[in-house]
């Protein structure tokens, strides 16, 4: 390696400490120099990668005098035809003075295995290790999940792979994870093994197919489940250098590889230091005290502790969005907690809100627009989880609400372009998306709007699958929901939509949603829990001042994720741009 490359790959190491993906572009670099001859120097007095040929093809003569094997093997040992040779437009890039250019099926046999039939009890629970695509990416395998016996191997297209030998993943989502066998073992049809032919440094082997991985998933993109086939992988060309250059070669990688693993520890330190810190502040923000006169970062009001200490440490905690989807929900508690805004005391307390909602609620039932509601159970101290400011009240959702509901109970048969039929997959970005959504008849529609009817205004909550998300209707037109959504109707004039919507969104309610769903695997928020949630209630006029402040903070927390996200940008471009530089340099290529 020249001086040149040496003072861009440390160059390197500073620069990917940055940037997002840093490391493991750097580890994809330094494959990339290695593969190029350029990690270390060459020697003149190497033995040219020629002559490693030549030992390769005698043993491979003798090999097939021998009937052990040939040049290119099907999976049980037939020879087949040579592999073709390599064209001048098939090399990518000049090699160094005693490299060669060489196909993978030139260096070893390549095997892959099968599965033995599953209903025969007698394959399986024996001795043999038995290698699944999964297992490859352990690197070194030393072990594996599952054993087979003599009679798998007897009788299915199975085959026991020596020590050493380099196995390939050749499906799905594994495609091109490589590791190296410490135990003789067999493998399954979605893994290749190679054993070379002659002398060979297997590690070497190892980064080889390690840095054709891009490669490997190229050639397998387009089907339902990629996969990448052994005639593929023994036709791919790769450099092969003399076999002293690959010991040096596997010495400075591991060593190159062992600091990255460094800078990945020390990131991973550094982002758990950073996390910790901010989730200690932020409990000391959500340790009842008295109310607190702002929350903006370089406000001198803000002369508590976590306050303090959030605002003087501002830069160095908000750079990564973890903290910052943290502070969102800090912020929803505080609201919560009556800990945003000041108090007015002039504000009429919310026990006369709840008198107002009552009585609005009595007024349409007895007009027979609403049901009478059931009786909710009264509040327990127990269930109380801190003090209240004065002024707000502790009250159950179904108090405050004059209808709780879900949507049509049955599939309906959809139409094209009839009336919008809302489920959970149109709003579980917590907005109203009507992109993708089914529609039905007008008739269906004026059926299903008799017992749940959404309007502008409402609070829709998803409660099946992916639930407790709220979504405020914010558009005025005709659509129905699936019963995988709640409608929970309130009086508009006496309680803050935003601020509901908030509500649900806090910490405090969204336990309680997740601890209200039932069942197994597509779990439901069924209504009777919903109806059940205990909320703090703040006067109308307070609630309108949280929504305010929160809307302030939450477009805070918008910019510091969008910084976040441009200061990655310009850390990964500054990057390839460094990393361009090894690729631009003065190499020839044909």
């Amino acid at each position: 390696m020249n001086k040149q490359t040496a003072q861009l790959l440390e160059q390197h190491f500073d620069t990917a400490f940055a940037a997002p993906d840093g490391i493991k572009k750097l580890r994809e670099l330094i494959l990339t120099l290695a593969m190029r001859g350029e990690l270390v120097a060459q020697d003149p007095k190497d033995p040219p990668a020629s002559e490693l040929l030549r030992e390769i093809k005698l043993t491979r003569h003798v090999r097939r005098s021998l009937g052990g094997g040939g040049r290119h093997e099907d999976t049980k040992g037939r020879r087949k035809e040579d592999l073709p040779p390599i064209k001048p437009e098939e090399v990518p890039y000049t090699l160094p003075k005693g490299w060669e250019w060489v196909r993978l099926g030139d260096i070893g046999i390549w095997k892959s295995g099968t599965t033995p039939n599953r209903s025969n009890a007698s394959f399986y629970g024996g001795d043999i290790p038995w290698v699944k695509s999964g297992e490859v990416k352990q690197g070194r395998i030393k072990r594996t999940e599952e054993t087979i016996t003599q009679a798998a191997l007897d009788k299915c297209s199975l085959h026991i792979n020596e020590k050493g030998s380099v196995l390939v993943a050749m499906y799905g989502a594994n495609i091109g994870e490589v590791g190296i066998l410490e135990i003789e073992a067999a493998t399954n049809q979605a893994v290749c093994a190679c054993k070379t032919y002659t002398n060979f440094d297997e590690n070497y082997l190892l980064y080889l197919i390690t840095s054709l991985k891009p490669y490997f998933l190229s050639q397998g993109a387009g089907a339902a489940q990629p996969n990448i086939s052994r005639e593929k992988i023994v036709a791919t060309i790769f450099p092969l250098p003399p076999l002293p250059e690959q010991h040096r070669i596997v010495a400075r990688i591991d060593q190159l590889m062992g600091r990255c693993d460094e800078l990945e520890k020390l990131r991973v330190k550094r982002e758990e230091k950073r996390l910790a810190v901010h989730a200690a502040a932020i409990r000391q923000l959500l340790t009842p005290s008295p109310p607190l006169r702002g929350f903006v970062p370089s406000c001198e009001a803000n002369s508590l502790p976590p306050f303090a200490f959030l605002a003087e440490h501002f830069g160095e905690l908000y750079t990564v969005k973890e903290n910052v989807a943290e502070l969102r929900k800090a912020i929803l508690q505080l609201a919560v907690m009556g800990r945003l805004v000041e108090q007015d005391p002039s504000d009429p307390p919310a026990r006369e809100l709840l008198k107002e909602i009552e009585a609005e609620k009595q007024r349409l039932v007895k007009a027979k627009k609403i049901k009478k509601p059931k009786p909710l159970p009264p509040i327990t101290p127990e269930e109380v989880p801190y003090k209240l400011p004065k002024g707000w009240a502790w009250v159950r959702f179904g108090e405050v609400t004059f209808q709780i509901t879900d949507g049509a109970h049955h599939t309906p048969t959809y139409i094209e372009g009839g009336v919008p039929f809302l489920s959970v997959k149109d709003m579980s970005s917590g907005l109203l998306d009507f992109s993708n959504t089914r529609s039905i008849s007008p008739e269906q529609h004026r059926e299903l709007i008799k017992r749940c009817y959404p309007q502008k205004g409402d609070l829709l909550l998803t409660k099946v699958g992916t639930t407790g998300i709220p979504v405020l209707v914010d558009v005025d037109c005709e659509f129905s929901i699936f019963v995988s959504v709640a409608l929970i109707k309130f009086p508009q004039h006496l309680l803050s939509g935003t601020f509901l919507s908030w509500l649900v969104k806090a910490p405090l309610v969204k336990k309680q949603s997740e601890d209200g769903t039932e069942g197994v695997g597509n779990k439901n928020l069924v209504l009777r829990k919903i109806a059940n949630f205990l909320l703090p209630l703040p006067p109308l006029p307070e609630q309108h001042r949280i929504v305010a402040r929160i809307d302030q903070f939450m477009t805070l927390c918008d910019t510091l994720d969008q910084q976040i996200a441009a200061a990655s940008g310009k850390q990964t471009e500054l990057l390839s741009a460094v990393m361009a530089q090894s690729d631009d340099r003065d190499r020839p290529t044909k």
